[in-house]
């Protein structure tokens, strides 16, 4: 296994910027349900913690695959241990049943109580929105499109020991901000069990992560265009998106998760599968939630016309990102 040397400077330090604002913008305010979103300037300052929290992690995640020569496996691998992290330890909004009520979030019990599981102190279909959320939105989609504006170094090491621990610890300080703001809002603390558990779990996806083995020889077979396979992510995910709350919905979204998986790890493993095509699904995912923004009722109740106009640019700021991405995949393609 060969790993590439680290890029200079200068070629790196876009991306890594990029990529540590892309992951908390999608993870809290694309889809445009916090009140923050539709005040900039409160988003603007929610960086100021959100993208430690969720930049820092975004890099890490794709410095571990870059680094140890693995790829995508281990990139979805290790976003879900961090999403149970987020979701488990850290706001303990996974296991809290008044979270809604402390922040004010009026369809909670809609969502949380079809599917709750008293014994273990859960809703499965918040469970399921959290980690998928986390896995999608927050690390890799913001890594594919990024890696994708930066396509000669998008298999490449970014961040050096000064970086990585420079990373570790703004999300350690994010993370203890995080877990001490909502433990004085909330009041609440999970059991000692469903603490265990979910670092246990945590563990052993981080551990599925490095285990997983590294796959060189692509094999013969078709692939759909990117368009299409875009096409496929992007009504998967609205079937989740707008999946009912209760168990059907919930099954019809493992359902389609677990196909669209397999579908997606066989055309990867295929000579015709480029990096276009991984821009299609990252893409796709991130116009999921753009779109999503203009139905969703988000906290606070903005005027609507201030509502739409931030979904709109939100949504056009994704198709800029896109064709951006589109545009350095092409340039490098005619290079080669």
């Amino acid at each position: 296994m060969t790993v590439l040397s680290k890029p200079v400077l200068g070629q790196r330090l876009l991306p890594l910027i990029g990529l540590f604002l892309l992951s908390p913008i999608c993870a809290e305010y694309l889809i445009g349900y916090a009140e923050s979103t539709y005040h900039p300037l409160e988003m603007m300052w929610g960086l100021l913690i959100l993208a430690p929290l969720y930049g820092s992690i975004a890099l890490l995640i794709r410095e571990i695959a870059r680094r140890t020569g693995r790829g995508w496996p281990t990139m979805l691998l290790l976003a879900a241990a961090f999403g149970l992290i987020q979701a488990g330890l850290i706001d303990q909004s996974l296991f809290n049943p008044h979270y809604g009520t402390d922040l004010n979030i009026p369809y909670w019990d809609t969502e949380r109580l079809p599917t709750w599981l008293g014994q273990l102190g859960i809703s499965a279909n918040l469970t399921l929105d959290f980690v998928s959320t986390h896995i999608v939105w927050s690390f890799a989609a913001p890594i594919a499109v990024v890696e994708c504006c930066a396509p000669r170094i998008a298999d490449r090491p970014w961040l050096g020991r000064i970086g990585i621990l420079l990373m570790i610890s703004l999300y350690l300080a994010a993370a203890a901000f995080v877990f001490d703001d909502h433990l004085r809002v909330t009041g609440f603390m999970a059991t000692k069990a469903q603490l265990v558990a979910t670092v246990a779990c945590a563990l052993l996806l981080g551990i599925a992560a490095l285990l997983v083995p590294v796959h060189t020889e692509e094999r013969a077979g078709y692939v759909p265009a990117p368009w299409l396979v875009a096409a496929f992510v992007l009504a998967i995910l609205a079937l989740h998106i707008f999946s009912s709350p209760d168990w059907t919905g919930v099954s019809a979204s493992l359902l389609a998760f677990a196909g669209c998986g397999a579908l997606i790890a066989t055309w990867s493993g295929r000579i015709a599968w480029k990096n276009s095509h991984v821009l299609g699904v990252a893409a796709a995912a991130l116009l999921a939630n753009a779109l999503t923004s203009f139905v969703i009722q988000p906290a606070g109740e903005p005027a609507l016309a201030v509502k739409y106009a931030v979904n709109a640019v939100m949504l056009l700021g994704v198709l800029i990102l896109a064709a951006l991405a589109y545009r350095q995949l092409r340039t490098v393609d005619d290079e080669g």
